[in-house]
């Protein structure tokens, strides 16, 4: 019934910019907090940065500083914008959002992961 669909990865050098977007669609009632995990290769997922509905933020200290979350609450769309990045920023990052369904609890979402590669 909602589906996210991610887009904005890519190859860059160390050093470069990326912009990662996020947009849920379905029969959404509302979203409560929307954020961003990666997994790099060989490890577990984790946190990246985390928006609440109404703008607060919270990030991993590997990336303060250099990636900004936001949102688009009329669009129902999350953004990662990263800067500085490493190559230990190489992962596939996934975007979540708590989604409340007309007539539902609200429920946890995944996106099928979009991929960052960051060269040295």
């Amino acid at each position: 019934q909602v589906q996210l669909v991610e887009s904005g990865g890519g190859l860059v050098q160390a050093g470069g910019s990326l912009r990662l977007s996020c947009a849920a669609s379905g029969n959404i009632f509302g979203i409560n907090d929307m954020g961003w995990y990666r997994q790099p290769p060989g490890k577990q997922r984790e946190l990246v940065a985390t928006i609440t509905s109404i703008g607060s933020t919270n990030y991993a200290d590997s990336v303060k500083g250099r990636f900004t979350i936001s949102r688009d609450n009329a669009k129902n769309t999350v953004f990662l914008q990263m800067s500085s990045l490493k190559p230990e920023d190489t992962a596939v990052y996934y975007c979540n959002a708590d989604v409340t369904v007309w007539g539902r609890n609200p429920y946890d979402y995944w996106g099928q992961g979009t991929q960052v590669t960051v060269s040295s």
